[in-house]
């Protein structure tokens, strides 16, 4: 009996232990369970599917691989936001990191008044010296601040043609920015003028480089035009501006709209200048011509706040009075309202009297018609070679009575209208000033008729047909500068540049070959070029150098007599150095003591850090005068 209820008592006791255990178990299964499910939600909402949760006990494991050490620390983060982090075991692994790409080589450059700053990422293999000293030429004692950064990476192949032509715009470009990389160049400037802009545009696009893409934004102030003006004309030609101004872009648009409605076909020039009278010119413009277009043909002039409207001949009173009504009441309030109906002409059987002011390619000058005095005639002729200096005038005149009032004015006027012209033609009639002509300026239509209404009146009559020639325009025209060094090489064909013996004198033979050279750099305008003078090895080396210095600063100075624009040249003298022949022979020699011109381009930044380097194919010309051998015991005479 009493065996019995012990045994009972280690029954229950057993059965109390194993209950335990089945309840401990199920309850740290459900913890299990609970902590993997929060874990694995948690990760997946922010982004780390690419985790997996296990449970092991009271224990939660992350598995799988991590793009990254960084987001395998934040995924392990999240997981211990949901449990105790001691509970979590780090079963992660990383991805190999594929190779990390090179970062983009890139500058940004801003230049003003105030100096040159620099910053950005260059290759390790730029010569920073030689970088440093380029920039600090071109800011030309302005202060250079540079925080340029340096990057240990492949360089891009396009990477020194970019930079290249960055440091170009930059030495031509007084105040801008400037962004390049490998694959592009970003140019944004401010010019001082119209005429600046077009020359600096002109010279940008010259020696673009290969592969790699070009912007170019240039700004320029707005000219003031006074008068402001505008005239349109609508005759059996068709419609066409003589002159077209605008202060603002809208303006130009409604101009242009109006002036389409009326049929005008062509690509105007319209200007956009200060000095507008009123800020509703634009409509006051656009109401102007599209009167002319409801009255059928017609002349409208605008200045300042003037308006001129002439109807075609034989337009009807009634219609004439109607349409002039209409445009006078919806004007705005500052502008004036002028208009004209021309009576039908009667035939006097009586010769116009007319003048004829023409201008040959060749600059040559005829002045030739009916002349009121010989005052006027002295004052024309006078004038005439004051427009047109240094150019042949002759005078084909006569003296005639019974001409118009305002006859002096109008010939004087046609004159200086001829000097606005290349070559042409303005004849002068008592009614009418046809002008004809070719001209290298894309502007001189309207500065033309802006002439003729100041010196007689908005109601002129005039007609001009003058053409745009882009080789006849001073800027478009010049050459690239390679071609100017091939010009020079041929107006150097079989000729050379020669020095008394010994001395940097240019002999009188030589004289030709200059005035030629400088006729070819007045053409290239503001080019980057550097003389070079060489001698042979005869001689002490420092002497050498001096007396090639002192030649290649002779030529310099011939050609600064000669008028040529020398701010951009330099003069440098080499010695005995670069021989281009045998110093053996007397012909190697005489070949050795030259002038050379070469363009002075930025130097490129080279891949590994020696010297930059970068002077275009030279142009030699040589000195063939013989610099005799020193004699024995005589080293001071070399090369003389």
């Amino acid at each position: 009996m009493r065996l019995s209820a012990i045994f009972i008592r280690l029954i229950v006791f057993a059965m109390a232990a194993v209950l335990s255990v089945i309840a401990a178990r199920s309850t740290v299964a459900i913890v299990e369970e609970r902590s993997v499910l929060a874990v694995r939600e948690t990760l997946v909402d922010q982004g780390y599917e690419w985790a997996s949760v296990l449970g092991d006990g009271l224990q939660v494991i992350l598995e799988g691989d991590a793009p990254s050490e960084a987001v395998r620390f934040r995924a392990i983060s999240a997981a211990g936001s949901m449990v105790d982090a001691s509970r979590v075991i780090d079963n992660l692994s990383v991805t190999d990191s594929a190779v990390i790409a090179p970062p983009e080589f890139a500058i940004e450059i801003l230049r003003n008044d105030s100096g040159v700053s620099l910053i950005g990422l260059i290759p390790a293999s730029t010569d920073r010296e030689a970088l440093a000293q380029r920039i600090a030429d071109i800011a030309d004692g302005q202060t250079v601040t540079d925080l340029l950064e340096v990057g240990d990476y492949p360089t891009p192949p396009t990477w020194r043609a970019a930079m290249n032509y960055a440091l170009r715009a930059l030495e031509l470009l007084n105040k801008s920015k400037i962004s390049v990389n490998a694959e592009r160049v970003m140019v944004s400037a401010i010019s001082d003028s119209p005429e600046e802009k077009r020359r600096l545009e002109i010279a940008l696009a010259r020696n673009t480089p290969e592969g790699v893409r070009l912007a170019v934004d240039i700004s320029a102030p707005r000219p003031v035009i006074s008068p402001f003006t505008t005239r349109f004309v609508l005759d059996e030609d068709g419609a066409r501006f003589d002159a077209c101004t605008a202060d603002t872009a809208e303006a130009v648009s409604a101009i242009l709209s109006a002036a389409s409605k009326a049929g005008f076909q062509e690509r105007a020039n319209c200007v956009l200048a200060l000095g507008a009278p009123s800020t509703t010119w634009g409509e006051a413009v656009a109401q102007a011509i599209t009167a002319v277009e409801n009255m059928g043909g017609g002349t409208v002039t605008i200045a300042d706040t003037d308006i001129t409207l002439v109807a075609p001949v034989g337009t009807g009173q009634a219609t004439f009075d109607n349409i002039v009504g209409r445009l006078e009441n919806s004007l705005p309030d500052v502008f004036a309202l002028s208009a004209e109906l021309p009576e039908l002409a009667t035939d006097t059987g009586t010769e116009l009297p007319q003048f004829t002011a023409t201008l040959s390619p060749e600059g040559a000058v005829q002045l030739r018609g009916r002349i009121p005095d010989d005052v006027t005639n002295t004052l024309a002729e006078s004038f005439a070679n004051a427009r047109f200096s240094q150019r042949q005038v002759t005078m084909g005149t006569r003296i005639a009575e019974g001409l118009p009032a305002d006859w002096s004015v109008r010939i004087l006027a046609g004159i200086e209208v001829l000097s606005e012209l290349s070559n042409g033609a303005v004849v002068v009639e008592p009614d009418t000033i046809r002008v004809r002509g070719n001209t290298g300026n894309e502007d001189a239509s309207a500065a033309i008729s802006r002439l003729l209404i100041e010196k007689l009146g908005q109601t002129a009559v005039f007609e001009i047909d003058v053409a745009y020639v882009e080789q006849l325009d001073p800027v478009a025209s010049r050459p690239t500068p390679e071609e100017c060094m091939v010009q020079i090489l041929a107006a150097t064909e079989g000729r050379k540049i020669t020095f008394d013996p010994g001395s940097a004198d240019l002999t009188a033979a030589t004289q030709p070959v200059v005035d030629d050279i400088a006729a070819v750099l007045k053409e290239c305008g503001d080019l980057p070029i550097r003389v070079s003078g060489f001698t042979d090895s005869q001689g002490r080396v420092e002497m050498n150098q001096q007396l090639s210095q002192a030649r290649a600063d002779a030529v310099l100075t011939a050609l600064r007599a000669r008028r040529v624009p020398v701010s951009t040249f330099e003069a440098i003298g080499f010695g005995e150095e670069n021989p281009i022949a045998s110093n053996e022979t007397e012909e190697g020699r005489e070949a050795n003591r030259r002038i050379e011109f070469s363009l002075i381009l930025p130097e490129p930044l080279p891949e590994s850090t020696s010297a930059l380097d970068g002077l275009a194919e030279d142009v030699v010309i040589e000195d063939p005068q013989e610099d005799p051998a020193p004699q024995e015991d005589a080293p001071a005479a070399e090369n003389e």
